[in-house]
This record gives C-alpha cells, sequence and structure tokens, in this order.
C-alpha cells in the first residue's frame, strides 16, 4: 500500500520544488498553514542542500491578471535558489508537459525525487503522475505540500484544504511514496553541487 512506514523510506536522489510562490504561501491569498507548509520546504531545502542533492524549482507563469502572472509580485518564488540550482517555468500543472524538466532530472542522473510544494491537486499531483509514468521513484511528504479548502459544490459540502491534500495524495495510487514530515526525507550525498 502507498502509505510506507517511514523507516522504510529510500533515501532520494533530488529535490523538486513546486511553484512555492509568493500569491499561494504569503499574505492573505496563501493556503490554509502556509506558515507550517513553508517551514517544511525549508527544512527539505536544508536538507538537500546539506547532501549536495540537486534541488529544482517549478515557477508557474499564470495568465495575464493571475496572481502568479509572470513579474507580478506574486509570481516571485518564496525561497531564493541557490547560484546553481536550476528554475524551470511552465504553463500547466504537469511539471513535465513543455519543459526541460525530465532532460534536467536525466542529466543529474536522478531517478528518485522528493516532491513539495502547491497546490496538492493541482500541479503537485500532476507533476508526481508525470514522473511516476517516466519511471521516476516519487516520495511525497505529507506536511509539505498544501492546497486551499475546496469551496461547496451542487449536491456536495465543502472540503477542507487538509482533507482535499489527503484525498490528492491517495488518487496518485500504490506506487507513490508518502512519509509523514519532510524531516523524514534523506538526500543521497553527492560529492559535489551540480548545476
Amino acid at each position: 500500500m502507498q502509505d510506507q512506514p517511514s523507516h522504510e523510506a529510500e533515501p532520494v536522489d533530488a529535490l523538486l520544488v513546486v511553484d512555492v510562490q509568493r500569491a499561494f504561501v504569503a499574505g492573505p491569498g496563501a493556503v490554509p498553514d502556509h506558515a507550517r507548509l513553508t517551514s517544511m520546504v525549508e527544512a527539505l531545502l536544508e536538507q538537500a542542500r546539506a547532501a549536495c542533492a540537486p534541488v529544482i524549482f517549478l515557477q508557474n507563469d499564470g495568465p495575464a491578471g493571475a496572481v502568479d502572472e509572470p513579474h507580478r509580485p506574486g509570481w516571485a518564488l518564496f525561497f531564493a535558489p541557490q547560484a546553481h540550482e536550476t528554475v524551470i517555468r511552465k504553463k500547466g500543472d504537469n511539471g513535465f508537459a513543455a519543459t526541460g524538466l525530465d532532460h534536467k532530472l536525466a542529466a543529474l542522473h536522478v531517478r528518485a525525487i522528493a516532491v513539495c510544494g502547491v497546490l496538492s491537486e493541482m500541479c503537485v499531483a500532476a507533476t508526481a503522475r508525470a514522473a511516476m509514468e517516466r519511471g521516476y521513484r516519487v516520495l511525497l511528504p505529507h506536511d509539505a505540500h498544501a492546497t486551499y479548502d475546496v469551496p461547496a459544490g451542487p449536491g456536495s459540502e465543502r472540503v477542507p484544504a487538509a482533507m482535499a491534500a489527503r484525498a490528492a495524495e491517495w488518487s496518485l495510487g500504490d506506487e507513490l511514496e508518502i512519509c509523514a514530515s519532510a524531516r523524514e526525507v534523506r538526500f543521497i550525498t553527492r560529492p559535489q553541487r551540480h548545476a
């Protein structure tokens, strides 16, 4: 089953930070419990950087007028990438679609990735699913991705953000590995930093 005990999670090669942009994790438009989310993403960044593991940031280019429209305040990455780290811009949910992400991971000899970020049921899920379809091992720390409350719809009630995030995990199926906390993720140590 996908919910494996944390102690069974093998180390991963790289960290993929999905759309951790100011519009979604800071200010009045932030996802619920955004302070917890950003602290867990920060922990993953610290762990990956300490191991000299590759870190790749995905940055969504929203349409004109959107909160993440390029070069507007909400579009900016919340965490500043280091000089040797990669930023890949995208226009859709799937971080592999029409981007150089797959090529970059292959060039870095990455086969297993930890994924974190927003939004759980959209860009995080689409990117994780695409990674698994391409043969990558994907580890998703439960406390390192988030989304918004799902509003009530015809014949349905509002779904709290935490439940929506959990449902997004479950929807990814048995191949996905989940651990309880970002603090449990281990990265394979590399001898030098990679671009």
